[in-house]
C-alpha cells in the first residue's frame, strides 16, 4: 500500500475577522451563487500559485529558455480556459488576474449567462441534478472550469426533461391522474 501525500486545496485568510475582506467575500458569494467561502479561498490559492509562478519567471532574463518555455505554457493554459485574453498574452498581465476572472469561467456562471437557468442559484441546482452537459458528458460539478472551446457545447442533457428526455416524476403522476379522471 502506498502512502499518498495530499496538499491543501484552499488557504484560510490570515485575519479571520477583517470586515472589508468579509464584505467582499459575501458580495462574491451572492454574485456568483457560491456555497461557502471555501470556494473563494480555493480559487484564491490557485490564483496565488499562478501569480507566484509568473513572478518567478519575471525575475529571469527575457531570453532565458525556462522563462520562454514555462511562461508560454502558463499563458497558453490561461488563454485556453478563458481567464486571460489573447491580446494580453504576456506574463505582466498574469499578475493582474483577479478571483472574479476565474469565477466567470465556472460552469454555474456559464449556465446562467447562457440563459439556461433563471438565476445563478437555479443554475447550481440544475447542474447538481444532472440536467446540464458539456459536449456529450453530463457534468454535475458547479465549479467545473469551462474551456473556451467547450463553452458553445453547454446544453441540457438528453436524459433531462428540459432536454427532451422523459418527463419528471410529478408530471408523470399528474398525467396518470388526469387520464384516470377522464375514464370515470
Amino acid at each position: 500500500m502506498t502512502i499518498r501525500n495530499y496538499s491543501k486545496t484552499y488557504k484560510v485568510p490570515r485575519r479571520p475577522f477583517e470586515a472589508e475582506r468579509m464584505d467582499q467575500e459575501l458580495k462574491l458569494i451572492g454574485q456568483y451563487g457560491l456555497k461557502n467561502k471555501k470556494e473563494i479561498w480555493r480559487i484564491g490559492l490557485i490564483l496565488s500559485k499562478i501569480r507566484r509562478a509568473a513572478r518567478d519567471l519575471l525575475t529571469l532574463e527575457e531570453k532565458d529558455a525556462r522563462r520562454l518555455f514555462e511562461g508560454n505554457a502558463l499563458i497558453r493554459r490561461l488563454i485556453r480556459i478563458g481567464v486571460l485574453d489573447e491580446s494580453k498574452a504576456k506574463l505582466d498581465y498574469v499578475l493582474g488576474l483577479k478571483i472574479e476572472d476565474f469565477l466567470e469561467r465556472r460552469l454555474q456562471t456559464q449556465v446562467f449567462k447562457a440563459k439556461l437557468a433563471k438565476s445563478i442559484h437555479h443554475a447550481r441546482v440544475l447542474i447538481r441534478q444532472r440536467h446540464i452537459r458539456v459536449g456529450k458528458q453530463i457534468v454535475n460539478i458547479p465549479s467545473f472550469v469551462v474551456r473556451l472551446d467547450s463553452q458553445k457545447y453547454i446544453e441540457f442533457a438528453l436524459t433531462s426533461p428540459y432536454g427532451g428526455g422523459r418527463a419528471g416524476r410529478v408530471k408523470r403522476k399528474r398525467l396518470a391522474n388526469a387520464t384516470g379522471e377522464d375514464e370515470e
